[in-house]
């Protein structure tokens, strides 16, 4: 599957680069779901949230109304994300808070699968340097995706792993690296960070890992039109 990805920050679309600097600002909302309509789900991330500095609920909720959603960012409390489903997001994604300093958080984790349901639960897995990054990327962690994947098995339904390193880079990705994580989980796997070309997203499927696809979207590098008619296999 093919993922589209709208971020949002300051009440607008956007795509960042590494996750701090801004690269450019997207059309609305609504045009952006009208130009993803082809495809069967929508990756929302609500960046201000992710990083502390408020929430763009209007506009999540806009969006989640409109198409298949998965939604993150700031998902910080079990509260946050029955929020989240409530606006209508079909799954939530879960990040800083899934992780301790130690590891994985199993308290936080058991307590959200009870409360909403391990299958609505996508947790993401941000390597950057080899390491967990958390908090918007800006915290790194003293373990590596490939160490606590198998753990986390229990509490969620897939994962959301973002190769940080290439992130909106528009460099391609390391495929090596989802492979490594591919062979060490059987659950659904989204990648995510510098899915550029058609070759990315073949390789990726054959692999069984779905693509969460943005900047090369936004730029122009990979139309629309021939990703939506791409045959893939999950």
């Amino acid at each position: 599957m093919i993922i589209p990805c709208i971020d949002l920050m300051e009440g607008k679309v956007v795509q960042l680069v590494q996750g701090r600097e801004k690269a450019l600002e997207a059309d609305s909302p609504e045009e952006m779901l009208r130009k993803f309509s082809a495809f069967p789900e929508i990756q929302v991330i609500d960046l201000d949230a992710a990083i502390g500095k408020g929430f763009n609920d209007e506009l999540v909720e806009l969006v989640a109304a409109k198409a298949k959603t998965r939604i993150g960012g700031g998902v910080r409390t079990v509260e946050r994300a029955r929020t989240l489903l409530r606006q209508g997001a079909h799954k939530v994604i879960v990040g800083t808070s899934a992780f301790g300093e130690a590891g994985p958080n199993f308290e936080f984790l058991q307590s959200l699968a009870d409360a909403v349901g391990r299958e609505q639960i996508i947790i993401a897995l941000d390597s950057k340097d080899g390491r967990i990054v958390v908090k918007g990327w800006r915290q790194a962690m003293n373990f590596t995706a490939e160490e606590v994947v198998s753990q986390l098995e229990p509490y969620c339904g897939g994962f959301l792993c973002t190769y940080v390193d290439k992130e909106g880079m528009m460099q391609g990705t390391d495929l090596g690296w989802f492979q490594r994580l591919r062979n060490a989980t059987q659950h659904e796997i989204t990648a995510a960070g510098g899915v550029t070309t058609i070759e990315d997203i073949r390789a990726l499927d054959a692999m069984k890992i779905h693509a969460a696809v943005g900047m090369a979207i936004y730029t122009g590098r990979l139309d629309l039109a021939e990703l939506a008619q791409l045959p893939v296999s999950v």
